[in-house]
């Protein structure tokens, strides 16, 4: 007889742990009948019965689908405004590739400027202004003397 009392105990404890923490964790817009706190603490005082009251009165049933019910599918494909920003971010992503590839079109055409034009060097070592100390105007880069 004494395994019996302790298996309906232990029966009794998990059944009221399970009665929290689905009340815990569920919706909060389909709960009926009392707040969510309320609801733990008749589970917690009233162990069966309070769980029983929760699974029957207080957990609502799903709503439902069609004219009636204003529920809507969770599923992000079923969802337009999930679709739509879908579709923005692949013309985005598009416009972005294809900006890039004009960009990379343009750089190949360019010729190689530097931040300071007039700083490259000619093929003979000198610089094609004739100014070879870039420090003075029409300098040739030679010490006065």
């Amino acid at each position: 007889m004494v395994r019996f009392w302790v298996i309906a105990i232990v029966a009794v404890v998990v059944f009221t742990i399970y009665a929290v923490v689905d009340c815990a964790l569920f919706d909060r817009s389909r709960i009926r009948g009392l707040p969510r706190g309320w609801w733990i603490v008749v589970i917690l005082l009233v162990p069966v019965i309070g769980g029983a009251l929760w699974f029957v009165v207080g957990r609502g049933r799903p709503l439902k689908f069609g004219r009636g019910g204003g529920r809507r599918s969770n599923a992000p494909d079923d969802d337009p405004e999930f679709l739509r920003r879908l579709r923005e971010d692949a013309a985005h992503e598009e416009r972005i590739r294809k900006l890039e590839q004009e960009l990379a079109e343009l750089d190949s055409d360019a010729p190689d400027t530097r931040e300071h034009p007039d700083d490259a060097l000619g093929t003979d070592g000198r610089r094609p202004d004739g100014n070879d100390n870039p420090g003075e105007p029409g300098g040739s880069g030679r010490p006065n003397a």
